[in-house]
């Protein structure tokens, strides 16, 4: 070992959190399953395409009226 080695730094967050995931270690299963009700969701491709084709453009200047 060298003489320079100093121990590794774990900051106070990281250690409450360490200490939580041990007391609790349900806790990763349940922000998984909490993720997936928001962002893990299938992707239509083809309708996304649609989506994007029918989009119209935005005007230079959106509080001037064209007339």
């Amino acid at each position: 070992m060298s003489i320079f080695r100093r121990p590794d730094y774990q900051s106070d967050t990281t250690q409450f959190i360490n200490q939580l995931k041990a007391q609790r270690p349900e806790l990763d299963a349940q922000q998984q399953v909490g993720r997936s009700l928001l962002w893990d969701k299938r992707v239509d491709r083809e309708l996304w395409d649609e989506y994007k084709a029918a989009r119209v453009a935005q005007q230079p200047y959106v509080y001037q009226n064209r007339g």
